[in-house]
C-alpha cells in the first residue's frame, strides 16, 4: 500500500520526479523508473508511424473501433450472449473480459506510467475517460485480444460449423483484434510495449479461460452454495488488494464494476440452474431460446426489455445505496472499521452524495443521446495528471540541458586567475586576493539570480499546465460498495432476473422446463 501523504506533503506542483517519489512505496517507484525510459524513448518513433499514416477515414475507423473494446460496449453485449441461449460462451467471455479489466488495471495503478507524449502524438478518440487513465498496459488490446482468441478456440472446439462460415468467423476475429490493437498505437493513446504486453495478457486470460473455465463452470452449476460464497469472498479480496495509484484514475472504478459481474453472474447462474425455468441443453442455466419458437418481434422485445432493465435497475438502485449507505459507513468508521482509500473521501468528511455521479461504465438514460452523436476528438497536450507530469519532466530534462550546456559554452565562467599574477609586495598580494575573491563572489549572486529566475518561470508553467488539466471530481467512499452491488445486480438481472420475466410474460420459448 502506498505511505499516506500528511498535511505536510508538498502539493501538486512539485517537480513530477518527487511527485512520484513520495506518493509510491519506494520498491514500486524503482520498478517504475526502469520502465519509463522505455516508455519516452518509443515517443518519437510513435510520433512518426502516426503522421506517416495520418488520413480522416482512419482516424474515424479506429475511433469507431475502439468503441468496440469499451467496457460500455460489452455491458450491453455480454447479456444478449445469455438470452440467445449462449450460456457457456457467455460465462467464458464474462471470465476473460472481467479478469482482464482487473488486471490490467491492477497493473495500470500499480506502475502509474504514463501515456506516450503529447505533443508530439496527437490523441485520437471518442471517449471522454480513457485518456484519463495510465497507459501501461492497453486495457483495450487486452480485451480485444482475450475475446478474440477465445472466440477461435471455442470456433476451433465446433466442428459442425461448415468451413465458408469458420472462415468468415476467423477473419472477423483477427480483424476486431488487429484494428483495436493496432488502433490504439494509431491513435496516439498508447506505445508499442503497452500493447505487446496488454496483448500477452489477454493471451494468458483466454487459454486460461479455455483451460479452467470449463471446470469452475462445472463447479458452480452442481455445487452447493459454497461455490458461489467461495468466488464471492476471493473476488472481494482481490478488489482490496488493488494497488493504490498516484494521481486518480478510474482503473479502480472499472475494476470494481467488471468484479461486482462476476459476483452477478456467478451467484444467479447456481441459483438459476436449481429453478425448473432454465434448460439443461447444451448446459445447465441456459436461458430458454430458439429463434423459430420465439420469432422475430418477440426477439427484439426481448432485447428491448432486458436493456431496459438493466438501465432502470441501475437508476434505482444507485440512487437508494448512495442515500442509505453513508450512515451505515460512518457508524462503521465510529468502531474502527473504516478501510480508507486514497482519493476517496470517507463519509464521516461530508453530509451527503449527490445522487446522480457519472458512470462511464453504464452511463444514465438520459446521456445515451449525447453518447451516440459524440464524434471523435482530436487533441494536443496534456489531459490527466500523468501526462501534465510527463510533460513537465520532459520540459526540465531540457531545461537542464540546455543549463548544462551553457555551463559548458566558452566564456560563461570567468577564467580562474592566479591571484598571485606578477604584483611584488605584501599589499599587492592582498588586494588581488581581495578583488578575486569579490568577483567570484558576484559570479556566485548573478547566477544564483539567474537560477532563482529560471526555477520561478518553470513554477510558473507547472501552475499554469496543472490548472488547464481538468480536475478530477469529488469521489466518496461509498462508492466503491454502490458500484459493487449495482453491477451484481445488472448481472443477475442478465442471467436470472430477467430471462424468468421473459417466460412470465410470453416471451419465452415455450413452457418453462419445457426441455429439461
Amino acid at each position: 500500500m502506498a505511505p499516506p501523504l500528511s498535511a505536510g506533503d508538498p502539493d501538486a506542483g512539485l517537480r513530477p520526479h518527487d511527485h512520484y517519489k513520495i506518493r509510491l512505496p519506494k520498491w514500486r517507484y524503482s520498478l517504475r523508473q526502469k520502465l519509463l525510459p522505455l516508455i519516452r524513448w518509443e515517443t518519437p518513433y510513435l510520433a512518426a508511424i502516426q503522421e506517416s499514416l495520418r488520413s480522416d477515414p482512419l482516424d474515424t475507423y479506429f475511433a469507431i473501433t475502439a468503441n468496440l473494446g469499451t467496457h460500455t460496449f460489452f455491458m450491453i453485449f455480454l447479456p444478449i450472449c445469455f438470452w440467445l441461449g449462449y450460456t457457456e460462451f457467455g460465462r467464458g467471455l464474462v471470465h476473460v473480459l472481467a479478469s482482464g479489466v482487473f488486471f490490467s488495471g491492477f497493473m495500470k495503478d500499480f506502475f502509474c506510467l504514463p501515456r506516450p507524449l503529447s505533443p508530439p502524438l496527437h490523441r485520437i478518440t471518442m471517449s471522454g475517460s480513457a485518456a484519463l487513465e495510465y497507459g501501461f498496459p492497453s486495457t483495450h488490446s487486452t480485451n480485444a485480444v482475450s475475446v478474440a482468441l477465445y472466440s477461435l478456440l471455442v470456433l476451433r472446439d465446433n466442428p459442425s460449423i461448415p468451413d465458408n462460415q469458420r472462415i468468415i468467423y476467423i477473419v472477423l476475429a483477427a480483424l476486431y483484434a488487429t484494428s483495436i490493437v493496432f488502433g490504439r498505437v494509431y491513435c496516439g493513446m498508447h506505445g508499442f510495449l503497452d500493447v505487446v504486453v496488454g496483448s500477452i495478457l489477454g493471451v494468458i486470460l483466454a487459454l486460461a479461460e479455455w483451460v479452467y473455465g470449463p471446470l469452475t463452470n462445472q463447479w458452480v452449476w452442481y455445487g452447493t452454495w459454497v461455490a458461489p460464497v467461495t468466488m464471492t469472498l476471493a473476488i472481494l479480496m482481490f478488489v482490496r488488494i488493488h494497488p493504490e495509484p498516484a494521481d486518480p484514475c478510474p482503473c479502480f472504478d472499472d475494476g470494481v464494476a467488471f468484479a461486482g459481474v462476476v459476483v452477478g453472474i456467478e451467484v444467479g447462474q447456481w441459483h438459476y440452474s436449481k429453478t425448473s425455468f432454465g434448460w439443461n441443453t447444451p448446459v445447465p442455466a441456459t436461458v430458454p431460446y430458439s429463434f423459430q419458437s420465439v420469432g422475430l418481434v418477440s426477439t427484439s422485445l426481448r432485447f428491448v426489455m432486458g436493456v431496459a432493465i438493466i438501465f432502470i435497475w441501475r437508476e434505482v438502485a444507485k440512487s437508494v445505496l448512495l442515500r442509505y449507505l453513508p450512515p451505515l459507513f460512518r457508524f462503521i468508521g465510529r468502531i474502527g472499521l473504516v478501510l480508507p482509500r486514497r482519493h476517496f473521501i470517507d463519509a464521516r468528511e461530508y453530509k451527503s452524495v449527490p445522487s446522480h455521479l457519472p458512470d462511464e461504465t453504464i452511463p444514465p438514460i438520459g446521456q445515451l443521446p449525447r453518447m451516440i452523436r459524440r464524434g471523435r476528438s482530436d487533441s494536443v497536450g496534456p489531459q490527466s495528471a500523468a501526462d501534465a507530469y510527463e510533460t513537465l519532466a520532459f520540459r526540465e530534462r531540457k531545461r537542464r540541458e540546455s543549463l548544462g550546456q551553457e555551463g559548458m559554452s566558452p566564456g560563461s565562467r570567468s577564467p580562474v586567475r592566479s591571484p598571485l599574477g606578477q604584483e611584488n609586495g605584501n599589499n599587492n598580494v592582498n588586494n588581488s586576493l581581495g578583488g578575486y575573491v569579490q568577483q567570484q563572489q558576484q559570479q556566485r549572486l548573478k547566477e544564483e539570480e539567474e537560477e532563482k529566475a529560471s526555477e520561478e518561470t518553470y513554477e510558473k508553467q507547472e501552475r499554469d499546465m496543472l490548472s488547464q488539466i481538468e480536475k478530477p471530481r469529488v469521489r466518496y467512499d461509498v462508492e466503491v460498495v454502490t458500484k459493487l452491488l449495482v453491477y451484481s445486480g445488472i448481472a443477475w438481472w442478465a442471467v436470472e432476473g430477467t430471462p424468468i420475466l421473459f417466460e412470465l410474460v410470453g416471451l419465452g420459448a415455450g413452457q418453462p422446463g419445457a426441455d429439461k
